[in-house]
């Protein structure tokens, strides 16, 4: 499900000159701009970022967190639902969260921003519920930081033909 993508500090994807500080590989920087975003997340369970690209272009940008101009879950407290999914594991989510991967979506499309054949960047692998839209979308390469919950996506993965590729970004 993931592929190597560490570069070598004198690869040409680093930009190196041979002389002084290394410049960002498009995997490193789109992954730190994800992380950069998830600063705003307001949801309290978790903050993630999520940055959609083409052509090495930041299309939409967006973070966890409650629909415009409603109360977020770090003024109100998160209000968790909980639901079971056919293996019999329990999911939890917060009834006021809109996670980042579809706030990035809405903004594309509140801006009549075409995303289709995209890429995203996401700080946290997708749950099933978002990978259901990425696909409609047309995204076509998921790339991840830390892995959530994957075993309940790799079967629509399979299906889809959506890649999905680790990008873990240290020292950010």
């Amino acid at each position: 499900m993931s592929e190597d993508l560490h570069t070598s500090c004198c690869s040409p994807e680093r930009g190196s000159d041979g002389c002084g500080e290394q410049r960002l590989g498009w995997h490193e920087y789109f992954m730190s701009v994800a992380h950069l975003i998830s600063k705003r997340a307001t949801c309290m369970r978790g903050h993630i970022g999520a940055v959609i690209v083409r052509d090495n272009n930041i299309l939409s940008t967006g973070y966890n967190g409650a629909p415009s101009g409603l109360p977020h879950c770090n003024e109100t407290n998160c209000k968790i639902y909980r639901s079971e999914h056919p293996d019999g594991t329990v999911e939890e989510n917060c009834v006021n969260t809109i996670h980042a991967e579809i706030n990035a979506i809405a903004q594309a499309a509140k801006h009549g921003v075409s995303i289709k054949d995209a890429d995203i960047y996401i700080t946290a692998s997708p749950c099933i519920h978002c990978l259901k839209v990425l696909i409609n979308v047309g995204i076509k390469t998921i790339y991840y930081d830390k892995p959530y919950k994957i075993e309940h996506i790799s079967e629509l993965l399979r299906l889809s033909g959506i890649r999905m590729v680790q990008v873990e970004v240290h020292n950010i």
